[in-house]
């Protein structure tokens, strides 16, 4: 259903969730890290899982000291979301794209590639369909975070109004945790249905975006969760 959106935007701003991940992940060359991933939800691993392994984004052996793979989701956070995750690849060049709504825009290129250090994920589940992505950026000050904060939700803002029969994005939900706080915004497909959502998410220095394609559920609420969970992986 979800999926089905993409069918319609136009190319470059308007490109495949599905290609942009591809090209993202090609471009990043020896920078991503491909993990596989068990079906089997145990102790947190890194790497390969085993059966007595859960999924988890591998730990960061390249990336600057500001930013690292830790602060992004990690396979518990989907369980406890009612997600099974399957596979993962971790980039740390920034050069992932952003969400559906921003095209080829990458967390590198919104930033001028002034941030301090970057950090992305692409997650695929068990849920035909359902996919997410995550990409993250480390400010050199206060300021400069807020920044990329603002310019993250205006490419979300983008999307929130489209002609009749395209997906858009609904309005904005404001949410705050101990480690941040951010907004986090439905998905609609073309008949008005809920499918995934996204959410700008920032912990101090930290900004990031994260955008669930497909959910098991059709509560605009269940962004939340995710929103949640992504800005405490992204305290620093």
């Amino acid at each position: 259903m979800f999926n089905q959106m993409f069918d319609h935007r136009a190319a470059g701003k308007r490109s495949s969730r599905r290609g942009r991940t591809a090209a993202a992940a090609a471009s990043a060359g020896a920078a991503l890290i491909a993990i596989v991933i068990g079906t089997h939800p145990a102790a947190a691993g890194v790497g390969a899982s085993t059966p007595n392994q859960s999924p988890a984004a591998p730990a960061a052996t390249s990336a600057e000291p500001a930013l690292g793979s830790a602060a992004l989701m990690q396979s518990e956070d989907f369980f406890q979301q009612g997600l099974s995750p399957v596979g993962a690849t971790v980039g740390l060049s920034g050069k992932q794209a952003l969400s559906a709504c921003s095209g080829e825009e990458t967390m590198r290129t919104l930033t001028k590639g002034k941030g301090v250090a970057y950090a992305d994920v692409a997650w695929s589940f068990d849920t035909k369909g359902t996919l997410l992505t995550e990409s993250v950026a480390a400010g050199s000050t206060g300021p400069s975070a807020a920044s990329y904060e603002e310019q993250l939700n205006k490419v979300v803002r983008n999307c929130q109004h489209e002609p009749a029969g395209h997906w858009y994005y609904g309005k904005a939900h404001g949410i705050t945790v101990r480690a941040g706080e951010g907004s986090w915004y439905p998905a609609h497909s073309g008949d008005g249905k809920v499918a995934g959502g996204v959410a700008v998410i920032r912990s101090g220095l930290r900004v990031g975006i994260v955008e669930l394609t497909g959910q098991p559920s059709d509560d605009a609420g269940y962004m939340a969760g995710i929103a949640a969970a992504a800005i405490n992986r992204l305290t620093d």
